[in-house]
């Protein structure tokens, strides 16, 4: 090993998030970054339905069936599932000690993926079904 890259075993290895699986800070950015999205989209979001004012399904599904509403909505999506993927995967790192972390870790992203699948099909089909 050279000198200018520690050892991920190493406690300066793990303390430049170098662990064993060398992801730490990748993962630990991601959350900072989906944070960071999420929140203008979630003030976009609060704002426009304010500004919809009209509380019946109809209205809605006008909005969202305009094209910015609907690629705000699919991204907005996209990024609160992948923040929740990530937190889940920390709380579950962090908490569970036992043979159930890995099939909690798979379960979790799973129903994370499929959420947000189902989230942009919904939307998609509201946005064409002009």
């Amino acid at each position: 090993m050279s000198e200018s890259h520690p050892a991920a075993g190493s406690a300066e290895g793990r303390a430049r998030g170098l662990g064993s699986a060398r992801r730490g800070v990748e993962a630990w950015r991601s959350e900072r970054l989906t944070a960071i999205a999420l929140l203008p989209l979630t003030l976009w979001l609060v704002a426009s339905l304010i500004a919809l004012g009209a509380p019946d399904r109809a209205s809605f599904i006008a909005w969202l069936g305009r094209p910015l509403p609907a690629f705000l909505m699919i991204l907005l999506l996209i990024i609160v599932f992948r923040h929740t993927a990530l937190g889940l995967q920390v709380i579950i790192e962090d908490y569970v000690h036992s043979t159930a972390k890995i099939a909690l870790l798979i379960g979790s992203h799973l129903a994370c993926f499929a959420l947000c699948i189902a989230g942009v099909l919904a939307t998609l089909s509201i946005a064409f079904a002009r």
